[in-house]
């Protein structure tokens, strides 16, 4: 038995709560800062943050949390930072999903659940700048706890440098925790972003994790921590460095074809958006990873 958890609850929530607000003003700061390139005569964005609101079947209070978008920016298209703390109880089609993914005893007799992460998705103006997925998450029921989360990266155009770069760095602040940490989440990573019916990945990976306890909380929490401590030193340079590359109209037509497929991933294979629909919480924020704009041959 996890019993309440309480403390532990609040020291996560309140982690991602600071993850997020650090993200927010680091990518204000790149909006702002940007002079330079195509988009540099438009005028600078900001995130519009609004609050969110799980809906319960008997009305009660089910939690929420906070949705910060910005669109059309100089340099972000289209970038949300979700944060989210739900609780109640899991529904009949969640239950069953639930005990057969992670085998948890005693789900239908208490499916009493509490659920909170941060999620983000940002979609580029610029063609040569990657887009970029991050989360992290922890997860409650009476029974077990656990965490999940992790980033990749998703250029249209590929270079190199940029997916050595993104990779070494989640390496180093995954390194301590052991050798064969980043190995396994990456290989993690590159199995769970595959699009099967494309028979391709998605991006150029990054490192993933679902379902992690070890039975240690602090240690898992740490782990969870260092990998959302990687995200800003493992994104933030490469958007430096490409936002003012001019780009085509080849370029840009490439790129509405890539978020073709981020949009055909996260509406049929996501785990986090079929169990944000299923649990009742607000709609747009589940579905705020979608592109703006996207196109299919």
């Amino acid at each position: 038995m996890t019993e309440t958890f309480d403390s532990e609850k609040t020291r996560a929530a309140a982690w991602f709560r600071a993850l997020r607000d650090q993200i927010v003003e680091a990518f204000e700061t790149l909006e702002r800062d940007h002079a330079e390139g195509p988009m540099s005569d438009a005028p600078a964005a900001f995130f519009d943050v609004s609050e969110t609101a799980r809906s319960s079947e008997d009305g009660s209070d089910a939690g929420g949390g906070l949705m910060s978008v910005m669109r059309g920016g100089r340099v972000f298209e289209k970038v949300g930072v979700n944060i989210s703390t739900v609780y109640g109880t899991l529904g009949e089609r969640a239950q069953m999903a639930m005990a057969a993914r992670k085998g948890i005893p005693g789900m239908r007799e208490d499916p009493r659940f509490w659920a909170s992460g941060i999620s983000l998705v940002a979609h580029m103006q610029n063609p040569h700048v990657p887009a970029v997925h991050m989360n992290t998450r922890m997860f409650w029921t009476p029974h077990a706890w656990w965490f999940g989360g992790g980033s990749d990266l998703n250029p249209c155009i590929e270079y190199a440098e940029d997916t050595e770069h993104f990779h070494q760095t989640q390496k180093t602040h995954l390194d301590p925790h052991g050798q064969e940490v980043y190995p396994r989440l990456k290989a993690w990573a590159d199995e769970y972003f595959f699009i099967p019916h494309r028979k391709r990945a998605r991006g150029v990976g990054g490192i993933f994790m679902d379902d992690h306890c070890t039975g240690d909380w602090e240690q898992d929490f740490t782990l969870t921590q260092d990998i959302g401590r990687a995200f800003l030193p493992a994104y933030v340079p490469l958007v430096r460095n490409r936002r003012g590359q001019v780009w085509s109209e080849a370029d840009k037509d490439a790129q509405l074809v890539h978020r073709g497929l981020y949009a055909e991933y996260n509406l049929v294979y996501d785990r986090g958006t079929k169990f944000g629909l299923e649990t009742g919480h607000d709609a747009n924020a589940v579905l705020m990873s979608l592109p703006p704009l996207a196109k299919w041959v």
